[in-house]
């Protein structure tokens, strides 16, 4: 009860004018998603892109993903995309000492990367061949973290693909 009475002194406000102020800033931004939400619709059905056809990106992720890339015919292969978006391996190279385990490069578009390692994440539980793909790699006994790289890889692959030919996604069966 002594706790009960702490806690009602020292955390909050039961002034009714905060109360009200914060019910009315959750309501503001839950207004401005909804709006932000419609005009991203709005804006990826113009483009009309095939990225929002595959299982798990959605107008948000692949808005996101879009904006960063600027445009497809910068880039002559997924390659290059992939090294735009700091996913393929860094090299060290000195002398006759070539480092084993590279890392992915760190240098780069950020954001690209975050939006494809975060849209490879929810492809991977929506579509079933790239979550086999991910299962498999971790039956390989990578870490979770590397598998979905390689998930995320093989999403670049598939977006390159897909943008250039401007064909829908079709699962594979």
């Amino acid at each position: 009860m002594e706790i009960r009475d702490a806690a009602r002194c020292s955390v909050g406000s039961r002034m009714p004018a905060k109360s009200l102020e914060l019910q009315h800033t959750i309501q503001l931004i839950w207004e401005l998603d909804a709006e932000i939400e419609a005009a991203l619709q709005t804006i990826m059905d113009e483009l009309h892109s095939p990225i929002t056809t595959i299982p798990g990106i959605g107008y948000r992720m692949g808005a996101m993903i879009l904006a960063e890339v600027g445009g497809f015919s910068r880039f002559d292969s997924p390659d290059k995309l992939m090294a735009y978006a700091g996913m393929s391996p860094s090299t060290y190279q000195s002398g006759q000492f070539k480092n084993c385990y590279p890392h992915m490069e760190k240098r780069v578009s950020k954001y690209l990367r975050y939006a494809l390692c975060n849209a490879a994440k929810y492809v991977c539980l929506w579509e079933s061949g790239f979550a086999a793909y991910l299962a498999k790699k971790r039956a390989e006994g990578k870490h979770y973290n590397v598998a979905l790289s390689h998930a995320a890889k093989k999403l670049v692959r598939l977006i390159f693909a897909l943008e250039k030919s401007g064909q829908p996604y079709y699962p594979v069966i």
